[in-house]
């Protein structure tokens, strides 16, 4: 399924200038300024001067009669778009189909990569967030089709719109949101069609003959009812490897075919580049105009073309050749340094190198997802739930080790499970205990093991657990601790459980 972002960036052009002079500060009003005729207007507006009163359009004496001390600044349209279509060339970090939408906007098309990021919301939140701390104002929303997403942003809610839900996020927007000229708007509310929904009401052929064919397109892109292509930026540096077909193909098993072949030549370039892939994009373009993508990564630099086909194998499945595919084409678009060594010589005694992993790690990566492929590294903390971190699988070693003399669980529960303990005395052992509605009787007890939180915290308050090893009648070992001595009204919890 086609999902879509739409970036809207309300304020490029005096961000960009912002960004570019590091002036004037974000508290004082900002305008960008050309020529309309023989008369000078307002183009863009900085939030600043927008919260007081100015808008694009309006003539630079009176921006500046009700703003003395304007920072006024030339448009140049020509520097905005290229601008743009560079920080376009950024956002393909989210997706490998971005495509620049004159004058502040970029397109998306993130189907079949959001996993990488967790969520829809989590890309967005991350997209967002990104902008956000370089100075850019941005907002974002994603719908299965560019013009609802394009509609949503600007004119409604920004965020997701969950899949099939189209008509009921655009259906109550203003006729604004159908990207129609200036004139066509005016006639609609002339006619009190104000909202989207009620000329989606009508007949097809009166609101063609009054508003003519560019309004019902418009319409049915918003509604998703009409296909609108994008067309992806391709970096002009990055590796490239494409294949065009004179007959339409669609079999699964031409597919790895064909990706195979436009591997080999891509590695083949990579070496003459002295490059090795980091990341791979994968496009495929349909009969229909309609496209698909593929993204996978790898956890260090290679040029083994036969690996990095498998790595598409599995989710070759995934694609929609509809009426047939007509060109793919595959990208190095991230790539690092990559150089021939010496492996082994004859006749010299070295130690055995330690083993690759990086080809299981892009497997299992490109089938599970990135996040959830990582190893556990020690972490220098007494708090058993923070004395690991995740981190990259391939990352080397950072030298810090437990005790070996510290015991601990072969799994460890995160959060602690509350449990109904039985104990002799207030501050001895549990005798017996119920955890997940089963009662389980102590035959050996070791503790307490007293943990506190770290003293760097500063005047934060020291949490105190007492840990218990317990093992029951059944030969079950368990960790238990209590947050609290007894006389304190300390509760029990399960934190982990012995091999």
């Amino acid at each position: 399924m086609r999902r879509v972002v739409s970036l809207y960036l309300p304020t490029w052009p005096t961000d960009r200038i912002r960004r570019r002079l590091g002036d004037p500060p974000r508290d004082k009003p900002l305008v960008t300024v050309g020529m309309n005729g023989a008369r000078r207007i307002v183009v863009s507006a900085c939030r600043a001067a927008q919260d007081l009163g100015l808008q694009a359009g309006m003539p630079l004496a009176q921006a500046q009669a009700l703003i003395p001390n304007l920072h006024v600044v030339e448009a140049t349209p020509d520097d905005d778009a290229a601008a743009l279509r560079e920080l376009a060339r950024w956002a393909i970090r989210y997706s490998p189909v971005v495509s620049p939408d004159d004058p502040s906007g970029i397109w998306i098309d993130i189907a079949g990569v959001a996993h990488l990021f967790g969520s829809e919301e989590a890309l967005l939140a991350d997209l967002i967030g990104r902008l956000k701390k370089t100075g850019i104002a941005a907002r974002a929303a994603v719908a299965d089709a560019p013009g609802a997403a394009w509609a949503v942003v600007r004119y409604g809610k920004a965020g997701v719109v969950p899949p099939g839900r189209m008509v009921d996020a655009v259906a109550t927007l203003t006729v604004e949101a159908l990207r129609l000229p200036p004139e066509t708007l005016s006639a609609m509310h002339r006619l009190g069609i104000d909202r989207v929904g009620q000329l989606a009401a009508m007949p097809l052929a009166p609101m063609v003959r009054r508003f003519g064919k560019e309004a019902a397109l418009r319409l049915d892109q918003a509604l998703g009812h009409a296909f609108e292509p994008l067309n992806p930026l391709i970096p002009e540096e990055a590796a490239v490897s494409s294949v065009a077909f004179a007959d339409p193909i669609g079999r699964l098993e031409d597919l790895k075919q064909v990706v195979r072949h436009l591997a080999e030549r891509l590695c083949a370039d990579l070496t003459k580049r002295g490059e090795g892939v980091r990341r791979l994009d994968l496009i495929f373009r349909r009969v229909d105009s309609k496209g698909a993508s593929l993204r996978v990564g790898t956890a260090k630099a290679s040029r083994d073309h036969g690996h990095l086909a498998k790595l598409f194998d599995e989710r070759l499945e995934t694609i929609d050749p509809g009426f047939g595919i007509e060109e793919v084409v595959l990208i190095a678009s991230r790539t690092e340094p990559l150089y021939e060594y010496q492996t082994e010589a004859r006749g010299i005694d070295e130690e055995p190198a330690a083993p690759d992993m990086s080809q299981l790690v892009d497997r299992l990566t490109a089938r599970v997802g990135s996040g959830r492929v990582y190893r556990l590294a020690p972490v220098q903390s007494i708090v058993p739930e923070r004395m690991t971190a995740k981190v990259p699988p391939l990352s080397p070693a950072t030298g810090v080790a437990w005790p070996k003399s510290l015991l601990r669980p072969s799994r460890l529960i995160d959060p602690p499970e509350p449990v109904t303990v039985t104990a002799l005395l207030p501050d001895h052992p549990p005798a017996a205990f119920i955890w997940r509605h089963v009662r389980h009787r102590v035959a050996k007890a070791d503790g307490p093991e007293r943990i506190t939180s770290e003293w760097w915290l500063g005047d934060q308050p020291k949490a105190i657990r007492d840990y218990y090893r317990v093992e029951t009648d059944k030969g079950a070992r368990f960790w238990m601790f209590r947050d609290a001595p007894a006389a304190d009204g300390g509760h029990w919890w399960l934190h982990g459980l012995f091999a």
